[in-house]
Order: C-alpha cells, then structure tokens, then sequence
C-alpha cells in the first residue's frame, strides 16, 4: 500500500482536532507538521479525512512491527481480558519473568554459557536510562558520569543531564543532575580533531583519559559511561568499529561501566537485534524500550547478573512491566525472530543503494549514512565548508509531508529514515524517489 491524499493537508477534521489540541495540550511538545492520526496498519496511517501516508517515521522508531500488527493486537486482547495490572513491583506474574528471560539470552548472544543478566522493567526510554544512573551510583560507590555530545538519553532530570542534544531541552530546567562530563563522539563525517576515518586515531576515546582524567575528573570517581552505538537525535550518526573498541578496553582498565542506550537502535531496526552487534560491543547496561512492544509502554535496563546488588525498595515502578505492554514485547520479539530484523537489513540495503551516492548527484546532501532501517540524510549548504542547512531540511519534511511521506529531522540538518520494519519494496523505493524528487526541488 502507498500514500493517497485526497484532500489538502490537513484537511477538515484534522483542522478541528489540531484547534482543539492548541487549547488544551502542553504546548511543550514538537509537531513538525500538521499530521493527525486516526488509525494505522503496517507502515501506513490514515488521518480523519482519509488521507493515507507511508510512515518512515514509525512513532519515533517505536511501531517496530508496524502499526497494529495482528498478532501484537491479538497478544495485547488476549492479555487484558485475563489480567490487565497487578505491579511487578510488589507481586509476580509469569509472562514478566518469561520477558525477562528471553531479553536475557537475547543481550547474551543466546550463546551457552554467556554472562547471565538481569533485567529491570519501566515504561520508557528514559526510565530505563534513569534506571542505569541509579544502578551504576549504587554498584560502583562513584557519582559521575561521561556521555557524548549530541546525544539524547530522555528528558527527566537524570537522564537530561546526559543529553546533550539541543539546548532547549535543557533551558528553563538547570541545575540538572551534576557530575556529568560531554566528550566529543565520533562523528566521522564533522570529526572534532579534523581526522578522516583513516587517519583516525580514536581521538576522541584517548581524549577521555588524556584531558578529560587528567584535568577535570579523576576516572576513580566516574561510575558509567553512556553511548549510543548509533546516535539517535543528534543525526543518525554512525562511528567506526575502533570507537567502540577503545571505549570498552578504557572503561575496563578504570573499572567504568559501559551502558549502550539502545532505546532507539535496539530491537532489530539496524537489521540486527542491537545496533551494539555491528561492532562486537558488549556493554555492561543495555537500556531498551521504543520498538520493545511496537507501540505500548515498555522500557527495559538489562544489565549483568553481579551488577545488580541494590536490596528491594532501592528502585522501582508501579507500571513498569505491565502485564499487557509485556504481552506486546513477547509478540513484537517473536514477529522479529520471524523475519523482521532480516527485512530490515534487506530493506535498509535498498534504501542504500538509491540513496548512498546522493551527495554525488545533488550538491545539498554531504552525508548518507545507516545501518539496515536506521538511515540519516544530512542537508548542507556547501559539501566543501559542510555549512548545515537546516532550514533546508525543515522544508524536505515540510515536503515530504506534503507528497504523503512521513519523515523527522534529527540533528540539526538531517532527517532520519527510521520506518516499520514491515515494509517492503515498492514502499522502499516510494520513500526514496519522493525524498531525491524533493531534494531536487530543493537545490
């Protein structure tokens, strides 16, 4: 199924619904544009006028069976008419130890004999990075923190102050959570020491020790450091397997822990289960949540079995691992088991191939850059000076938008590619010959 629009955008009804919400809801949320959503199935969504759109936006990377996947429905009606919530925080039910068991062997490898786990559950992304705030604290006796500039790991006040991806999301809110220190990340394509991927050193782990211990914190006194295997918010940004080499062997000779944040890289989107496998990392915490249950609240810390030494009441939440949101995950993982984490690296390949030499053709685009269903497109004014364009890129989705294609920004000049994982060809090849027409439109 493709987009069809049959009305200007928005039409009527969306108009109505979209008035009534400027009245009523915190007008601290961001709506790129004015897309109103009444139903969806696969990769598609209708609005209340019947406009039909191709999704490549995926509720944040979140619908990662695509919209109202039959199965999850099923899952998820089958659940609620047998018990909806009881709290996993102080009673028991089976289908939360059958989750934890399978996040457990699927962190591991699902090898024999790997590092046994355990598992926290909340209902987001970042309560399961405030989880791993709380757990490292605890585990290590140490109170600080490294994270990456650009990143993004949630909005609360713990896991604000390791995001460091747009400063609106911190103003109004300061003082955050002290202790914690931004690094630059490897971002090949802008490297903060002018180094080409060739060249590179891995000049921004070897800083850590060599700057940022040396002057500023002493490593004794640092309990995790926080990645994004891929950097999500801060464009889609992909680093070189030796970036993740160094940081495990540094946060090993200091006794760090290393915490991957796979809330938006996680669960089969870069066509493998986690992003982290791409470069034989293996962290310490894996935060999960987003594409965990293809749509219902579920967040996820899974962390080593000996890390996790906090006595009961030490943390907790009432909904997190709900009964219903549990029975989403077993059915959102076994459709990805199925098939899905494969499509979407066949899929993602696809996309490549149409878009990987797009900065050979059109002069805006510096940069494309993914693995499987996880793609960024970085706008520049110039490919020599890699002067942003963001305004550029707020007009491609504006367009997008326009031709029935659903697409966010990330970063400040990019757009991120981040659809079901469901969809197929013909809806590969749609999305990427709507977003070069608009490029060109563009130039």
């Amino acid at each position: 199924m493709l987009p069809k629009l049959i009305t200007s955008l928005p039409g009527p009804k969306a108009r109505a619904v979209i008035a009534r919400d400027d009245q009523l809801i915190s007008p601290s949320y961001t709506r790129s544009y004015p897309l109103v959503a009444e139903r969806g199935e696969g990769a598609i969504v209708e609005d209340p006028d019947g406009n039909r759109f191709l999704d490549f936006a995926a509720g944040i990377a979140v619908v990662a069976t695509g919209h109202c996947h039959p199965k999850v429905v099923e899952a998820i009606q089958e659940q609620a008419a047998k018990l909806i919530h009881m709290s996993g925080t102080d009673f028991y039910y089976e289908n939360m130890v059958v989750l934890a068991e399978k996040l457990a062997k699927l962190v591991g490898g699902g090898l024999p004999g790997s590092v046994s786990r355990r598992v926290y559950f909340g209902n987001s992304g970042t309560e399961a990075i405030e989880a791993a705030i709380k757990l490292a604290r605890f585990h290590s006796g140490r109170g600080q923190f490294v994270a990456f500039a650009g990143a993004f790991h949630g909005r609360t006040m713990g896991s604000l102050a390791l995001t460091a991806s747009k400063s609106t999301q911190q103003k109004g809110f300061f003082p955050v959570m002290p202790g914690v220190h931004h690094v630059p990340y490897a971002y090949c394509y802008r490297c903060a020491y002018g180094k080409s991927p060739d060249s590179c050193a891995v000049e921004c782990v070897k800083a850590i020790e060599t700057e940022l211990f040396r002057t500023k914190v002493p490593a004794q006194e640092v309990a995790a450091i926080f990645v994004e295997p891929i950097q999500g918010e801060g464009g889609y940004v992909v680093p070189p397997r030796k970036f993740f080499d160094e940081l495990r062997s540094l946060a090993d000779k200091y006794g760090i822990l290393l915490v991957a944040d796979e809330v938006q890289s996680g669960m089969g989107r870069t066509g493998k289960m986690f992003a982290s496998q791409h470069f034989g990392l293996e962290p310490d915490v894996i935060t999960l949540a987003k594409g965990i249950a293809s749509g219902m609240p579920l967040g996820a810390m899974v962390a080593r079995a000996e890390l996790m030494d906090w006595k009961p009441g030490a943390h907790a939440s009432t909904f997190g691992g709900n009964p219903v949101a549990v029975a989403a995950s077993l059915a959102t993982i076994e459709l990805l088991e199925q098939g899905l984490v494969d499509n979407a690296g066949l899929i993602g390949a696809r996309l490549m191939a149409r878009l990987g030499d797009l900065p050979q053709r059109i002069p805006i685009v510096g940069d494309v850059r993914g693995l499987g269903l996880m793609i960024g497109i970085e706008l520049v004014r110039d490919q020599v000076t890699k002067e942003r364009a963001g305004d550029l890129r707020d007009r491609l989705v504006q367009m997008c938008f326009e031709r029935g294609l659903l697409v966010l920004g990330a970063g400040p000049n990019t757009i991120r590619l981040c659809p079901p994982l469901v969809i197929n060809k013909d809806q590969a090849d749609f999305a990427a010959q709507t977003i070069e027409d608009c490029l060109r439109l563009l130039m």
